[in-house]
């Protein structure tokens, strides 16, 4: 079982405490080749560094910025490996999934099905407005976005499941020792990181229901499923569909996508029809492809661990 495998006597929580701290200190390592080119072009061009992050995200053509800042979370895997090898005696398997190996046909067709609905749900918005939306196609610079995209946005998506629905979920799981404390702990801490994204400036804090709705959406999926292979595909196509798909001047990252959201952001539909339309189709879906049950006990029941025998 998923959970199960994290809960060992040694793997106490605060050990998690330092783990994510461990993780963090790469992710800022990682950090270094970005603030070091905001530094440089700074000098160079004798202006001041500026102090705020949309003003720094805007140095740079929009392809090396998304490669400078994706590098981090390269780091930060890194420091997810390293921290489950030497402070839990884990192994990455063990928090990836509860299968002998990883399913790659789970990634496969979660990150299909996931692409699907994203390039359905843009197609029904740009036909309903399309004064909202400009042509913003360049080939060579696409092309160079989709390279750097495939290979960074799974890394990044990936090092984000691996810490939320991985290694902190195991970690609320020894910690409480029931199934639904690490589900709502993950899915709210989950939220809270992107409340400083410059969305929730635009749009107010409501569209924070959307990011905690998807942490626990992933969170669901995880539990039932018993490993992060749904999870993994569908944030994976999440951020690569949506950097290829369409860009906006408020959005966290500016890319050379095919279009551009030239409207004015409001928190509306957007934001509740996923949490209450979407992500229950989708949870339909999983379920009869995945033959899930017991839905009840896999989400909120205790966890029973087995006494070590002396």
């Amino acid at each position: 079982m998923f959970l199960e495998q994290g809960i060992k006597p040694q793997n106490k929580f605060w050990l998690y405490l330092v783990g994510s701290v461990l993780i963090i200190l790469a992710s800022f390592i990682g950090q270094i080749p970005f603030s070091g080119a905001v530094l440089y072009s700074s000098f160079i061009s004798k202006k001041e560094i500026p102090t705020n992050n949309e003003a720094v995200m805007k140095m740079f053509e929009s392809n090396l910025t998304l490669f400078l800042v994706m590098i981090s979370f390269a780091f930060a895997f890194a420091g997810i490996y390293f921290v489950l090898k030497y402070l839990h005696n884990q192994t990455l398997l063990s928090v990836t999934t509860s299968r002998k190996k990883v399913d790659w046909n789970r990634i496969l067709f979660s990150f299909v099905l996931w692409s699907i609905f994203s390039a359905l749900s843009f197609a029904a918005v740009y036909f309903k407005s399309p004064e909202n939306f400009i042509w913003n196609f360049k080939l060579i610079p696409f092309l160079i976005l989709v390279l750097i995209g495939s290979v960074l946005i799974p890394i990044q998506t990936s090092t984000e499941e691996y810490i939320f629905r991985g290694y902190l979920m195991q970690g609320f799981a020894n910690l409480a020792k029931n199934r639904w404390f690490p589900l709502l702990m993950t899915s709210l801490i989950f939220g809270s990181m992107h409340i400083f994204n410059p969305e929730v400036a635009k749009m107010g804090y409501i569209i924070m229901v959307y990011y905690i709705g998807t942490g626990l959406f992933l969170g669901v999926i995880t539990l039932m499923d018993e490993g992060l292979e749904l999870a993994l595909g569908f944030h994976a196509a999440n951020n690569l569909v949506g950097a290829l798909l369409v860009t906006s001047d408020w959005s966290v990252f500016q890319t050379h996508s095919i279009f551009k959201d030239m409207s004015e952001p409001s928190a509306g539909l957007d934001v509740i029809l996923p949490i209450v339309v979407v992500y229950p189709i989708l949870l339909f879906i999983f379920s009869k492809k995945y033959n899930w049950t017991n839905w009840k006990e896999k989400l909120t029941g205790d966890i029973k661990v087995l006494e070590p025998l002396n």
